[in-house]
């Protein structure tokens, strides 16, 4: 199969294809048709269920716009950029560190230094794409990805389309760790559109200028709170850590179960567990193990908020693309909204019994401090409030000394009015930890779509086939008439509608013969197809197949919903089900 196959695919049977066709279409920008729709939610609704229920978080849907000060304490204003290289003839900006993975043996370009990037392109003598023009000698620039946008009128209040949905989480903190009576750990999903302003997007759904995320925050005590190894323990990890990558023979990997990872310290236990999550779950969504595993970022390429990170990647066409990320990102985002905003990110931890403690305490001298340092009094008696909690013998000596705002300022120290008093104290004031699992739907569903993707053969014709997995396909069953004549129609849309009511999604389909019908269902993925016959009107029984082994068999009316939803368990397979009849 090539990417073509199935992008004319997905366009014919209404999964996804370009946006805005009738005015040329727009890069980076994808419409879900029918099925793609429903296979998206389908996906989404999967996700809820194994990383929100059966973990316990809850979810939230927060604004895709938000104002230019989240971003300026996130770090995304400063730090979230792609190397940009601009064609000198054609004009047509590129992404540098793909075109280096794109025309030489290098993978993870991005981890690379701009003026490394620079030499490569020299080195390698890499052209413009486009219109072939030399590239060497040209600068790669930083390019920040965010959207931005004003909010109400005039620009006195810019914003910006959120490139993550975890902010939206974030900057809530105080009100959502109240809705979690401050008691920690606790998580909290989301799943939304997210924006990113690529340099060249690519490869249809892979990479897209708008897509949905679906990301948990796991907020917990750093000092305290530990995974559930046992959930994950026997999972089986395919890992391709840093040092691996390194290496300049070859690709090898290392397989452990989660524990093993765990006890060798390879990953982070945090990490390692919800890494055994995610491979559950893309696994039971239809993503192909033998063509998964999971990348440990090199030091390079780490998010500047992360403190380690693997991603979880999928093959596809023979290059791996991320499907995910799933980082450990220590305090980083919590202190920071802490630092910038008027708000409290921390969680109070309760003693079991109260503590006696000392504590440095400062009672500065304002009168003194007002002449001697005008405004920047108030800021000089917070620094010294600062230094007293952290370094108690900076106030030994005759003066104490503090930076602000780059200046350093010196008090005398009988001026600070520090002291070291006994207190009790009740508890603790902590600033949690965030583990987080993000995952591309858009990824995900393309990995689905490529991984199902099948061409084989019945009764000596070539059939393509969607081997999608139940729980995910956006057409559960097709119901047919053999022919549209002697109430077998009637019967068949009468089933159809008898089967949506039972929370199926089912299709009705006259058009053609019965096995044109059955390979048009095998192409957009549907599992079972049901056919209603002059027996169906006799006997009250109609032919079920199978997707896969186009196998068949005859089962009574009345029964049918509660065996599909057996099928659709898991609770039963079709194999266990009576021999098959002859093949219409």
């Amino acid at each position: 199969m090539s990417r073509s196959d199935l992008v004319e695919l997905a366009k014919r049977r209404g999964y996804f294809f370009q946006s805005a066709g009738a005015y040329g279409g727009v890069s980076g920008f994808y419409t879900y048709g029918p099925q793609g729709a429903t296979l998206k939610a389908n996906v989404e609704d999967a996700w809820r269920e194994r990383f929100g229920v059966q973990e316990g978080h809850r979810e939230i849907d927060a604004p895709t716009v938000m104002p230019e000060p989240v971003f300026e304490a996130s770090g995304h204003l400063d730090t979230f950029d792609d190397m940009l290289v601009e064609c000198p003839e054609c004009g047509a900006s590129h992404r540098a560190d793909h075109l280096i993975e794109d025309e030489t043996d290098i993978e993870e370009a991005e981890s690379i230094a701009i003026p490394d990037v620079e030499d490569l392109i020299a080195d390698h003598d890499l052209q413009c794409p486009d219109c072939g023009a030399e590239l060497a000698g040209e600068p790669v620039e930083e390019f920040n990805l965010m959207f931005e946008t004003s909010i109400g009128p005039g620009s006195s209040s810019p914003g910006y389309l959120r490139p993550e949905t975890a902010q939206g989480i974030f900057v809530e903190f105080p009100q959502l760790a109240e809705y979690a009576r401050n008691q920690l750990p606790f998580g909290i999903t989301q799943i939304g559109k997210a924006y990113r302003n690529e340099i060249s997007p690519r490869n249809s759904l892979v990479r897209t200028r708008e897509f949905t995320q679906a990301e948990l925050e796991h907020f917990v005590d750093p000092t305290e709170d530990v995974p559930d190894i046992d959930r994950v323990a026997d999972v089986e990890l395919t890992l391709y850590p840093a040092d691996k990558q390194e290496e300049v023979e070859g690709v090898e990997y290392v397989t452990k179960t989660v524990r093993e990872a765990v006890e060798d310290g390879l990953v982070h236990e945090w990490v390692a567990y919800y890494l055994g999550v995610g491979k559950q779950w893309y696994e039971s969504i239809g993503v192909d193990m033998d063509r998964f595993r999971f990348r440990q970022h090199l030091s390079g390429e780490l998010a500047h908020y992360a403190a380690d990170c693997w991603d979880a990647e999928g093959e596809i066409d023979g290059d791996w693309y991320e499907l995910a990320g799933f980082a450990y990102r220590s305090d980083y985002d919590l202190s920071k909204h802490d630092e910038y905003s008027d708000d409290d990110f921390t969680v109070f931890k309760q003693y079991d019994e109260p503590k006696v403690v000392e504590r440095a305490t400062v009672d500065p001298d304002m009168s003194y401090l007002g002449p001697e340092f005008g405004g920047a009094a108030g800021e000089v008696a917070d620094a010294l409030e600062t230094l007293a909690e952290r370094d108690r013998a900076a106030f030994e000596g005759d003066t104490v000394t503090v930076e602000v705002d780059g200046e350093e300022h010196e008090i005398p120290t009988e001026k600070t009015g520090f002291a070291v008093e006994e207190v009790k104290e009740t508890g603790e004031h902590v600033m949690p930890h965030v583990v987080e699992p993000s995952i591309g739907i858009d990824r995900a569903v393309y990995a689905v779509l490529v991984h199902a993707y099948e061409i084989d053969e019945v009764e000596g014709d070539e059939r393509t086939r969607l081997a999608l997995e139940p729980e995910v396909a956006p057409t559960f069953v097709g119901v047919f008439p053999l022919m549209d004549k002697d109430g077998m129609g009637e019967l068949a849309r009468e089933l159809t509608d008898d089967l949506r009511a039972a929370g199926f999604d089912a299709t009705y389909d006259d058009s053609g013969n019965i096995g044109r019908r059955y390979r048009r269902q095998d192409e957009v993925g549907t599992p079972f197809c049901v056919t209603v016959d002059y027996d169906s009107l006799e006997d009250h029984t109609v032919t079920l197949r199978e997707r896969d082994s186009t196998e068949q068999v005859r089962v009574p009316v009345a029964a049918l919903p509660d065996l599909l939803e057996d099928l659709r368990e898991g609770e039963r397979t079709f194999a266990d089900l009576d021999a098959p009849a002859p093949e219409q």
